[in-house]
């Protein structure tokens, strides 16, 4: 069923009631998740919701408002609030704002899916994560964790300009943890990563991922970190696996890029940004290895869409470029400020929240090594994989990260295995110092980036490949 109708009266009434801008966005959302341990199904949720979320922009103000309610007379009053709302905040004016053109008008988009995950059955689900978190407690974890998840939205949004565009992502994931206890410590191992991996498609990710194959293995792994030497301390050559690299993307410069940041807009939860507008077009963020694109049109990964949620259409457009800094993560208002003519990046938690400016899939580009290649050049150097902790501050510059195996490079060979492996730095000087880069990227997905007041979150996508960096402080312990 269409919501077109009920999205166009929404914004006609708040064009009524005095708006110089108003959209609107009809949003119908089901989602699945279901949790085992040791062996047996421990939860499941599932929830449904619909309704309408309404800006409207008067002189330079914004005005939002939402409600659960695809009534006529409920999206007629929503529009008219949007824009009271709109009028009383531009009592204290502001900055003059404008928006960047949005591109296309009219489309629709629906993200590729091969098995309807919410067609999977119950049953099939709770015996996956049942037999995959089994595995692992046979195989000598103390605790065994399993999950999936699953995200089913419709949107049909409508503009003043004459947008009309309707989207249905499908998204999923699953992943699982087996953790040890030792004497005064606890050591643990997920795949394939420390939150489950999650992607713009169908079940076909959750059956790619093979959770009950690797389950045994990843208990066996715990297991051995509780009697693996401690990561030394020192400087060193770092190489990080693919799914770390993606989190250091993610804060280091994902977080770093994002406009509103930069303006000064987004300074609560979630800090500010250590990036200069002036410096634009000619800071260097890090070697000429260093090529990160911000590309929602990424098949399969988690920040994948067709339209943006100001129905700017996806475009890829370059952030940093031979290690250069050259774009940004933009909305139309924020754009405008800036003085750049590309959006694109604005997106909302639900139809209960406004849009704000969101990472899309920032990755890297594909470098021109493999991992053995990366090994094999190495003589003296530590490898780490699989996030365990993270710690970055306000500004997105200064880090340090845990991860859950690290293992010693000797000669051009991996050697023992490490535990508690931690790396810092600061984010330019990191970034300057990788010398290899892998080509066996894979998408990972982040579903759990925080951002805003009130809260969203947000779901991002990183492609990422394993890297080697040089000179980098290891072994940190506090």
């Amino acid at each position: 069923m269409s919501h077109f109708d009920e999205a166009c009266t929404a914004v006609q009434a708040a064009i009524d009631a005095g708006a110089r801008y108003a959209d609107a966005r009809v949003v119908h959302r089901r989602y699945e998740g279901m949790s085992a341990r040791d062996g047996d199904v421990d939860e499941l949720n599932a929830d449904e919701s619909a309704g309408i979320g309404v800006r409207a922009l008067v002189g330079s103000s914004w005005g939002f408002y939402a409600v659960p309610d695809l009534s006529d007379a409920a999206a007629r009053a929503a529009g008219a609030r949007a824009a009271r709302i709109a009028k009383a905040s531009a009592t204290v004016p502001g900055p003059p704002v404008d928006l960047v053109p949005a591109g296309a008008g009219e489309g629709t988009w629906a993200s590729e899916c091969v098995v309807d995950p919410l067609g999977v059955s119950l049953a099939d689900k709770g015996d996956l994560l049942v037999h995959a978190t089994g595995t692992a407690k046979r195989a000598g974890a103390d605790l065994a964790e399993g999950l999936y998840q699953v995200w089913d939205t419709r949107t049909w949004f409508v503009s003043s300009e004459g947008h009309r565009i309707d989207q249905h992502v499908r998204k999923c994931g699953a992943g699982l943890t087996a953790s040890v206890i030792g004497d005064g410590e606890v050591q643990r191992r997920s795949w394939p990563s420390h939150r489950g991996q999650y992607g713009t498609r169908g079940w076909e990710l959750v059956d790619e991922i093979d959770l009950a194959g690797n389950a045994g293995r990843m208990a066996e792994e715990a297991r051995a970190l509780l009697t693996a030497p401690a990561c030394p301390a020192g400087e060193t050559t770092l190489i990080l696996g693919g799914e770390q690299l993606a989190l250091q993307i993610h804060e280091s410069v994902g977080h770093a890029i994002e406009l509103d940041r930069i303006l000064g807009w987004e300074a609560a939860f979630a800090g500010t940004s250590w990036l200069d507008l002036d410096r634009l077009g000619s800071l260097r963020y890090g070697s000429e290895l260093m090529n990160i694109t911000i590309d929602p049109t990424f098949p399969g990964a988690l920040g994948s869409f067709g339209f943006d949620d100001e129905g700017t259409p996806a475009v890829k457009r370059d952030a940093v470029r031979d290690g250069r800094w050259v774009g940004v993560l933009a909305g139309r208002d924020s754009a405008a400020v800036a003085g750049l003519d590309y959006a694109g990046s604005m997106r909302a938690d639900g139809w209960a929240r406004m849009p704000m400016v969101r990472m899309t899939n920032v990755g890297l580009e594909p470098g021109p090594h493999t991992l053995d290649e990366i090994v094999a050049a190495t003589d003296d150097g530590v490898l780490m994989d699989i996030n365990r902790s993270w710690s970055i501050d306000d500004k997105r510059l200064n880090f340090q990260f845990g991860c859950e195996i690290g293992y010693e490079v000797k000669n051009g060979k991996i050697g023992r295995m490490l535990k508690n492996p931690t790396y810092t730095g600061i984010g330019p000087v990191f970034w300057r110092s990788m010398d290899m880069l892998s080509s066996e990227t894979v998408a990972w997905g982040t579903p759990n980036c925080g951002k805003g007041q009130p809260g969203q979150i947000g779901h991002t996508g990183h492609p990422a490949a394993p890297a080697r960096f040089t000179n980098v402080r290891v072994g940190v312990r506090a």
